[in-house]
């Protein structure tokens, strides 16, 4: 499964992007994560379906100094992505 996670809130500046790219190691993800310019971050996740919407609840509810008021899922066609990272 892949899926396209947009993060709004207090998420930029507080290691949100690091994080989850540690975390997606851990449940063996693939996929990217990235800062957007109107304040957002942007993932890519591909994996075992249980695995993505684990890494999506850690976003949204376990990374220290963020805050997530609101997200935007779309289940995308799977491509071919190789391991997980923070695109600049």
């Amino acid at each position: 499964m892949q899926c396209n996670v947009r993060f709004y809130g207090i998420v930029q500046g507080v290691g949100f992007r690091e994080r989850t790219r540690r975390m997606a190691k851990g449940l063996n993800l693939k996929g990217w994560v990235r800062n957007l310019r109107d304040g957002s971050v942007e993932a890519m996740i591909q994996g075992d379906p249980d695995m993505v919407e684990k890494l999506i609840q850690y976003c949204t509810s376990e990374i220290p100094n963020s805050l997530v008021t609101d997200l935007k899922k779309k289940y995308v066609e799977e491509d071919d992505l190789d391991n997980f990272r923070i695109i600049k």
